[in-house]
């Protein structure tokens, strides 16, 4: 039997009961019935739910396309994502309440202090093949990601463990690193510092098992269905590349009792009228991220979900390139948009805007969410901006703003948020921005590459704490594409990741960022919302605040 990881810190905690207060359900994630309201439903699919003559088969969309990659240790996308965890089970997963229990760790032991974690792989896991899984798998695939040679998207998840950041930076060796497999059923994992909520960020991408076999017998093992071995509830069965993805339950998963979902479907359809017109024929049961021109008409559909995610809608700034390394510019940008314009006129489907980065839903030992307690950064401001672009120019002895450009992946919502941007910032600072869009796997590699001076991208907090954004934009954190670093914002982040004090802990994320914010990387636009469309046939889709939905557990009542 799976049991609720015990042990997250008291602020985790607090963070995480506050977060269920929210409309729309908090990590202990909510279950989506289409019979409900706009807001997710509570109400979760049961055995008696399931008929026997109906086939458990779901047809939803990946509206990001193509996933960028469905091998755990270069994903770096919700679209990837979605398919990844679906394949793969680390030692922590969640149940279909949301919580976070063990996975392919049958049971985990904690040291005294806090620093060393032991787990021991459950008998009956195995990979898709029949082959067993062991400790052995989870020590070669973390060190995998931490190789330097690897160059995997997000090592940095990692550097919680002893000697993984100096492995990952070329200061420290392979062996020296806190991961070890005892033997085939026993993995070792020893702490830089003690830390509680180490079970939420170990259920991430980054800690994944991958077999050393299997990755390093074909190095396109990830890129078809046939070759792809994974451990968890599912198994590829047919990718049909820009196309389609088939998934099917996976025989040989040590709980496949409890999966439901036989089968699921990934449509790949960028254009949201084309995948909204799909559900409207019954092509599709399910779609996320309505068309916004359709948002208005849908809010009374008894089909239609919105609910809040732990996310923050963004631009980025590269700090090296031109105008944008100087800090007056970035910030006349930032007064200039009408956050409230885009939130109300634009993207309509539920987001708020956001003037900080820490999105709601973090309550703080005052008794305040985190956001309540800190200032509003750049309300719009149109007279401030233009004062802050003419001191911005003259510090870099321009006369005039030169050329810019402002990056986006194609999309219905970003298009239309983009156009919204490039029109306030003529309005209102007189300035001439060009828009560019890619395809999602272009774009990514686009973002990685720092090829931009400003660029659209969200990002979902890796758990439930400010920290869960924050670290982003640490100087050697993997999610920073940004190009800035400060000492100070660095030093900070570290001392509030062990810090015991809850009270002194959100002092120092206040500060942190407030550094941020001063310096401004990345400009906040908005706190998302994810909106979906779901058919009656489908019950028990569990929506989370900061994650895919979860289909495993998902009822078809009729075909």
């Amino acid at each position: 039997m799976k049991k609720k990881i015990q042990g997250l810190s008291v602020t985790l905690l607090v963070a995480l009961v506050a977060l269920a207060g929210c409309s729309g359900g908090g990590n202990t994630a909510t279950t989506a019935e289409p019979a409900s309201t706009g807001n997710a439903s509570t109400a979760a699919a049961t055995p008696e739910d399931v008929p026997t003559d109906v086939t458990q088969e779901i047809t939803t969309n990946l509206a990001g396309g193509e996933p960028y990659t469905l091998d755990p240790a270069f994903a770096s996308d919700t679209t990837s994502y979605f398919v990844i965890n679906n394949l793969y089970e680390g030692l922590y997963t969640y149940d279909k309440s949301g919580e976070i229990v063990e996975g392919a760790a049958s049971k985990v032991d904690v040291s005294e202090d806090g620093s060393t974690y032991t787990f021991t792989i459950r008998d009956d896991a195995k990979w898709s093949d029949g082959e067993p899984v062991t400790a052995g798998d989870f020590e070669y695939a973390w060190k995998r990601v931490l190789n330097p040679e690897t160059a995997a998207y997000d090592p940095s998840s990692l550097y919680y463990i002893k000697g993984a950041e100096e492995y990952n930076t070329g200061k420290g060796k392979a062996e020296d690193v806190g991961i070890t497999a005892k033997d085939d059923k026993t993995l070792v994992v020893q702490l830089k510092s003690p830390l509680g909520f180490f079970p939420t960020i170990a259920v991430g991408t980054p800690y994944l098992p991958v077999r050393q076999s299997v990755a390093e017998g074909d190095d396109k093992w990830a890129a078809e269905a046939s070759t792809i071995v994974g451990n968890g509830p599912y198994v590829a069965k047919e990718w049909k590349h820009n196309e389609s993805i088939t998934l099917t339950k996976n025989d040989q998963y040590w709980d496949n009792e409890s999966i439901t979902m036989a089968t699921i479907n990934f449509k790949m359809v960028q254009d949201a009228t084309t995948y909204y017109q799909m559900y409207k024929t019954g092509d599709l049961d399910m779609i996320l991220s309505l068309p916004v021109d359709t948002l208005d008409q849908e809010k009374s559909n008894p089909e239609f979900l919105s609910h809040p995610s732990f996310s923050v809608y963004t631009y980025s700034f590269n700090v090296d390139e031109k105008p944008f390394t100087n800090k007056k510019i970035r910030q006349a940008i930032a007064y200039a948009i009408d956050r409230e314009v885009l939130a109300t006129n634009v993207t309509k489907g539920g987001e708020t805007p956001a003037y900080g980065y820490v999105p709601y839903g973090i309550t703080a030992p005052s008794g305040k969410d985190f956001r309540d307690e800190a200032p509003k950064y750049y309300e719009f401001d149109p007279e401030k901006a233009k004062q802050l672009l003419a001191e911005g120019l003259q510090e870099e002895g321009l006369t005039s703003l030169p050329a810019v450009t402002f990056k986006y992946n194609t999309s219905d919502k970003h298009k239309k948020v983009a156009e919204a941007i490039q029109e306030l910032l003529k309005t209102n600072l007189g300035i001439e921005v060009t828009l560019e869009n890619q395809e999602w796997k272009t774009y990514i590699d686009t973002f990685k590459q720092k090829n931009f001076q400003a660029a659209r991208m969200g990002w979902e907090g890796n758990f439930l704490d400010p920290l869960g954004v924050l670290a982003h934009y640490t100087s050697a954190n993997s999610n920073n594409f940004t190009n800035w670093k400060n000492a100070d914002y660095d030093k900070l982040i570290e001392s509030s990741t062990y810090e015991l004090d809850p009270a002194k802990r959100f002092e120092q994320l206040h500060e942190a960022e407030a550094i941020l914010m001063d310096e401004l990387p990345i400009i906040p636009i908005q706190f998302s919302a994810d909106t979906a469309l779901i058919s009656p046939k489908i019950k028990g889709v569990v929506f989370d605040t900061r994650s895919n939905p979860d289909l495993r557990f998902a009822v078809r009542t009729e075909q």
